[in-house]
């Protein structure tokens, strides 16, 4: 399955009490097929995914694929910091339905690059099912460098990798080194950065997933089409996007943009410890950017 355009890191509503609401999760399941989004990330680093239990973990995948009911590509989180738990979860979300599975790199134990080559071949030769690897080293304290992509990126159950740095210069080294895979469309590059996301797309890459979309699917959707095709409205739209793709991230994501869901009445406030609601000194920043977008 060819995944490419906005991809919605969407984000795992719940209750007051912490519960998962899956009637608020019907509902933005919707708003993001009814506003173009080309695919969704359930239970992702935006989805909550390190506070989740397996067995929530796997019920939210499952209510995923029977929503989605395969309208849209279905991307599930199951990385892990253990490779045996990655395993599982990849497998399991397998078995559910899914279309594909995002990877994150494994986080606190600061594998080698031998380790995480390892890691994700041990995943991709027992699991079945297309993988994306995700970089983001903010959060992970890993990096996994170009070159160790390229050496993974020749398995057919590799498709791609999110690459969250927005470090132009990794994007041109991994366009460069898989470059044979990229051109037989065996693999892709999505941005896993917002602000730099058009010209992510501009310079060559796949797509974006994104948490802007959780707000805004309709105009990152837009933007993306536009950057694939060169089209000068895709710098308009990203001007337009700006602050709020900044301010979203004013405090761990997805504190930010569970508020904003918030506020736009698609969400209650639930969020789970150790993540805490938007501190009151946010507030405005945050208010002010949705009234000026007409979302409030």
């Amino acid at each position: 399955m060819r995944i490419t355009g906005a991809i919605t890191a969407i984000v795992t509503p719940m209750k007051v009490n912490g519960d998962i609401d899956y009637s608020s999760l019907e509902s933005l399941v919707e708003m993001q097929i009814d506003n173009g989004i080309s695919g969704i990330v359930a239970v992702g680093t935006t989805g909550e995914s390190a506070t989740i239990e397996v067995s929530e973990h796997l019920e939210v995948i499952d209510y995923f694929v029977k929503t989605v009911n395969g309208r849209i590509p279905l991307i599930a989180g199951t990385g892990a910091n253990a490779t045996k738990e990655a395993i599982y979860l990849t497998e399991s979300a397998k078995n559910l339905g899914v279309d594909a599975v995002l990877l994150v790199t494994p986080y606190y134990n600061k594998p080698t690059q031998e380790g995480l080559y390892q890691h994700y071949m041990s995943i991709a030769d027992k699991v079945d099912v297309p993988q994306i690897i995700y970089n983001v080293p903010s959060r992970t304290a890993v990096h996994i460098e170009s070159k160790t992509v390229s050496e993974l990126a020749s398995h057919p159950n590799i498709i791609g990798l999110k690459d969250a740095t927005g470090d132009m210069d990794i994007f041109d080294q991994l366009n460069n080194l898989c470059a044979s895979e990229i051109k037989s469309n065996n693999f892709y590059l999505y941005s896993g950065d917002d602000e730099s996301s058009c010209d992510f797309i501009k310079r060559g890459g796949h797509g974006s997933i994104s948490v802007t979309s959780n707000i805004m699917p309709f105009m990152v959707s837009r933007m993306c089409e536009a950057a694939k095709n060169n089209d000068p409205e895709a710098e308009e739209i990203n001007k337009h996007l700006s602050e709020i793709n900044k301010k979203l991230f004013i405090q761990s994501n997805p504190i930010p943009v569970k508020y904003a869901l918030l506020k736009m009445g698609l969400i209650d406030s639930g969020i789970r410890l150790p993540l805490t609601q938007l501190s009151k000194k946010n507030h405005d920043l945050i208010n002010e950017e949705l009234e000026k977008l007409g979302l409030i």
